[in-house]
């Protein structure tokens, strides 16, 4: 007889009946999840060595690291005091105390935890009379996975910050302070781990916002709630105006409906039974009316269409625009731009005929792909997003209506040639999608554009067009996000541009540094025409030094600082320098203009990146 363990890294190994802790974990002892967790166990023993009177809370590994949940009376552990818990903990490893499998009763766990509150609702939700953990001298520990069976292997580990973590991660319970670390088996490891984190802290769209001064969020005034500074609102509005253009070039009508509507038009969408958790509670206006924040734009974007009666000939009907939505996020799950409570959606519905659906579906990925172009994203992957058919609470129920859109889904990705995955349990409530998933600048995978086919909606709502038979048939819907939110984009650009923009994205493209108060008025002059040439320049005229305002220049990442002197002004030129060179380079003034003009024209692209060299689309 044999049993199946399944461990941290979710690998599952089986043993025979009668095989000790022991046994376990010496047959798992170069798994890095459990070394990670040995290492939140030393943690935990350091911390309880060096401050008796913390109280713990749960420790875990995770897929980079592992952390530890503390609490104290007095004050929180802070991040200073993390060097002397390392060595602590150096000491014990290379001292190597064997770590023990041990089972206290029920009693004897209690008494041991008798002044520690976490640890004793940990031991009330154990099943039995027997708590199973483990021993490193007199220290104990439960609700652990695999332990190694020796330290010499926790050589190589970093202790990395404190945060804040809610018990349990609940808002209501409360706020303990979580030591993160992570652990490797080779010294290069851990080097190479300490690199990516830097380079990830060099690319955190939260830093680069401070230190650029494009956004803040300040939680006195509203969780989740980003307020956008002059430098950001420029970066945010040359997106939008371009997004726009391209809608309209494309046959797309913009319209601006409510933030706010009645709670039956979510009723009758279904967000309200399938998304209720994610909503903010209705607002009571008193008089029976019940008015909601909204979550998504369709419902809105479904009142323009029904406001005519529609033709057959007005379709493709294309509706778009940059609605505000807001979602409710708790605090835990909010971070920057990334995960805000209030964001602008890029979004776009399209109504057509039956026969239209796979010609439509074509235009709308060969804009997304002509976007992907003008912003350099070129590093995505095709999902064809399907609902779990087990999960009857999130999807609608329409057996008929999932076989037919997947199924065509599907068709139209396979007419086009494309390569793409499937993903069960990834669909929205009232439609298959496909999800164009991009590469973050650190690696990760993000859901930047997507393309849904719903034919529940256009039902729900009692969509109708007037057919050339002169009978009123069923559209089709079709939601579509170009970039996403405004605010996840200008995240994903900023952490992928670390904070250097290109030209045309740039809020202050060129920096104009007069040597002295002589040049002040060709400055001008000079500020005035690249203003007039749709440009966005800065004249730096403070009392600084030259070379101070060159190096301030470079810090706020502006593509072109351009400096002036007597030769500048005699000869109508500019002594030019580019972001992240050291040469500068003189030319004549207007022919500087004009090749910025060039340069945001064709989307700072260089010679290597032209139109057409990425994914073709089938005709």
């Amino acid at each position: 007889m044999s049993i199946s363990i399944t461990f941290p890294d979710n690998s599952v190994k089986p043993f025979e009946a009668g095989a000790t802790v022991l046994d376990v974990a010496k047959s798992i002892s170069t798994s890095l999840a459990v070394l990670r967790q040995t290492g939140a166990f030393v943690l935990a023993a350091a911390i309880k060595a060096l401050h008796p009177e913390t109280r713990l809370g749960k420790g875990a590994a995770q897929e980079d690291g592992f952390f530890y949940d503390t609490d104290r009376d007095d004050r929180q552990l802070t991040i200073d005091e993390l060097p002397a818990i390392a060595a602590k903990m150096a000491e014990i490893v290379k001292a190597n105390p064997e770590i023990k499998a041990a089972s206290l009763s029920r009693s004897e766990a209690e008494a041991y935890f008798a002044n520690e509150p976490f640890k004793l609702q940990l031991l009330a939700k154990i099943d039995g009379d027997q708590i199973d953990g483990f021993k490193l001298g007199d220290f104990f520990d439960f609700e652990l996975s695999a332990l190694l069976p020796s330290l010499k292997d926790l050589k190589h580990f970093s202790l990395l910050s404190v945060a804040g973590a809610y018990w349990e991660g609940k808002s209501s319970n409360p706020m303990l302070q979580r030591i993160y670390a992570t652990a490797y088996y080779k010294a290069a490891e851990l080097e190479d781990d300490a690199k990516r984190r830097q380079e990830a802290k060099e690319r955190d769209h939260r830093n680069i916002g401070r230190d650029l001064d494009l956004f803040f969020v300040d939680p006195k005034v509203g969780a989740g709630l980003p307020y956008w500074m002059p430098n950001g609102a420029t970066i945010r509005r040359v997106i939008e105006r371009y997004i726009i253009d391209k809608e309209l070039a494309d046959g797309y009508e913009h319209v601006y409906t409510p933030v706010l509507a009645n709670l039956d038009l979510y009723k009758t969408s279904g967000h309200w039974e399938h998304y209720r958790e994610d909503m903010f509670p209705p607002m009571d206006m008193g008089d029976g009316e019940m008015l909601e924040l909204r979550p998504m734009n369709c419902p809105s974007h479904i009142q323009v269409y029904k406001h005519h009666i529609r033709s057959y000939k007005e379709l493709p009907l294309r509706i778009a625009e940059l609605g505000m939505m807001h979602r409710y996020e708790k605090s835990g799950a909010l971070s920057g731009l990334q995960r805000v409570r209030e964001m602008t959606l890029n979004d776009g519905h399209t109504f057509v005929a039956l026969d239209q659906v796979q010609e439509e579906f074509k235009k709308i990925l060969r804009l997304i792909m002509n976007v992907y172009e003008d912003f350099n994203i070129n590093d995505y992957t095709f999902r064809l997003s399907y609902r779990d058919p087990k999960n009857t609470e999130k999807y609608f129920d329409d057996e008929e209506m999932w076989t037919r859109s997947q199924s065509m889904l599907k068709a139209a990705m396979d007419d086009l040639g494309l390569d793409y995955y499937e993903a069960e349990g990834e669909a929205a409530f009232y439609g298959p999608k496909l999800d164009i998933q991009t590469k973050t600048a650190l690696g990760n995978d993000e859901t930047m554009s997507t393309i849904q086919l719903d034919f529940m909606l256009p039902e729900r709502f009692g969509l109708t067009y007037v057919g050339n038979d002169n009978q009123e048939h069923r559209p089709v819907m079709i939601h579509r996000g170009i970039v996403g939110t405004m605010e996840r984009f200008i995240a994903y650009l900023t952490e992928i541009y670390k904070g250097a923009f290109p030209t045309w994205l740039a809020p202050t493209q060129i920096a104009i540094i007069p040597v002295s108060d002589k040049q002040l008025d060709y400055a001008k002059n000079l500020k005035t025409s690249l203003l007039a040439a749709g440009l966005r320049p800065e004249l730096d005229a403070r009392n600084e030094k030259m070379g101070y305002k060159i190096r301030e220049a470079q810090t706020n990442k502006i593509p072109y600082t351009i400096v002036v002197g007597d030769d500048e002004v005699n000869a109508a030129s500019v002594s030019v320098r580019k972001y992240g060179q050291s040469d500068s380079e003189e030319m004549p003034a207007n022919m500087f203009l004009e090749s910025v003009q060039a340069e945001v024209k064709n989307f700072s692209r260089d010679g290597k990146h032209k139109r057409g060299e990425g994914a073709k689309l089938a005709d």
